[in-house]
């Protein structure tokens, strides 16, 4: 299988962050001005799912209540985890997997955060801001350890991404501290990411699925950013290119099928997991993007390729199968699947309208079978709008309202 990333252009072709930094000469965008190498520099704030230029276009929307922005604002508001009145309540030690789990706990809060973030964002209500910098300041005063079986790097990652996000939004509000915020995601999430990125726990490096892996990198990026390190955001974008486990973006899309699909690499095992993985590959890509490093174009659109399969598998739909075998446990016992499968088939996650308004809004592609989730989805809501278990907050949805354009 050959990487005919359509990232490999020619040394004297214009890359995006120096379209980027043009752009904002002339008071286009958002840029990212060229650094030089090292740990430290300026990366563009906000700058991880959303950029300002996305709350402007948001807030106008929404102002002028015009669809399908207001549908989305409408979704937000009447989400319970977006009342100002949210009162955070901070651990300690967070469980996740094995005895004594209270990880619900941490990802209501963290929605609650982002949820309430975006409010004060669109609609200026400093209720909303206070709530919000209230509840990450709660928890950088307080968590000191993410623990747990091995599920502790789910949380790690999952969360890590998530709370990163919510804080970025809240970058330079009043009374928020950042700084504290910042030493808890150095100190608590990222230890994890990155011992599971170069451990994967002792297991067989291909033991543990997909999204192991992209929730991973997804939250090593997202720190890299809020804490302006490029060594972290190097570490995750190169690992998306080129890492050993199946989060790579060849192993977690293994098989290209005709008509513009790609199998995702946990086809065979359910749907559930499927869309999840799907999801945290849209997010990984916007917030590279929004950095100035495009990975949606990556290997000839090949996240693309993958959402169109998924998308129409689960719309009812019959797709190709290329039989997927792998290494399991420590000792890289075999395992395949033979066929797709249908567990979940037909499940509802936020998750596309984010990935459709790249691929057919900035980029001019076509993506059907994307568009027609999207549709079935609108308006897409968040975290509490998905039933109360954790796979209804392993995204922070709504992108109705955040993505469309």
């Amino acid at each position: 299988m050959t990487d005919d990333s359509s990232t490999n252009t020619p040394s004297n072709a214009p890359s995006r962050r120096n379209v980027l930094k043009a752009a904002l000469a002339v008071g286009v965008g958002a840029a990212v001005l060229p650094h030089t190498g090292g740990t430290a520099y300026a990366a563009t704030h906000p700058g991880l799912l959303h950029t300002q230029a996305d709350f402007d276009r948001m807030k106008a929307r929404v102002s002028a209540g015009t669809n399908p922005w207001k549908a989305g604002w409408d979704k937000l508001v009447a989400n319970r985890h977006s009342a100002s009145s949210w009162v955070a309540n901070p651990q300690e030690t967070i469980i996740r997997g094995g005895d004594g789990q209270n990880y619900g706990i941490l990802y209501n809060d963290i929605h609650a955060a982002y949820q309430n973030a975006l409010r004060w964002k669109i609609s200026g209500d400093a209720a909303h801001g206070d709530a919000a910098r209230n509840i990450l300041n709660a928890w950088s005063g307080r968590l000191k350890t993410v623990t747990g079986n091995a599920d502790r790097f789910l949380a790690a990652g999952i969360y890590g991404y998530q709370f990163a996000n919510a804080a970025e939004i809240m970058r330079g509000y009043s009374g928020f501290d950042l700084n504290r915020f910042k030493t808890m995601m150095l100190n608590v999430f990222y230890p994890l990411n990155n011992d599971f990125l170069r451990n994967h726990n002792g297991a067989c490096i291909t033991n543990y699925w997909a999204n192991w892996d992209l929730c991973t990198i997804n939250s090593v990026l997202a720190i890299g950013v809020l804490c302006d390190d490029q060594a972290k955001i190097d570490q995750a974008v190169n690992y998306f290119k080129t890492g050993a486990g199946n989060g790579s973006i060849m192993k977690a899309i293994p098989f290209l099928h005709s008509g513009g699909l790609a199998q995702f690499q946990e086809s065979g095992r359910d749907q559930g997991h499927t869309m999840m993985g799907i999801g945290l590959l849209g997010s990984f890509c916007e917030m590279a993007w929004n950095q100035g490093i495009d990975l949606y174009g990556y290997s000839n659109n090949r996240v693309l390729q993958a959402a169109e399969y998924v998308a129409r598998y689960n719309l009812g739909n019959t797709v190709p199968f290329t039989t997927y075998r792998w290494g399991t446990g420590t000792n890289c016992a075999q395992r395949e699947h033979t066929v797709i499968s249908e567990a979940g088939r037909g499940d509802n996650r936020p998750i596309w309208a984010l990935i459709r308004n790249h691929y057919v809004k900035r980029r001019g592609l076509a993506a059907p079978n994307t568009t027609a989730y999207m549709d079935r989805v609108y308006p897409e809501g968040g975290g509490g709008d998905y039933g109360p278990n954790s796979g209804g907050f392993d995204h922070l949805g709504f992108g109705t309202l955040t993505h469309v354009r």
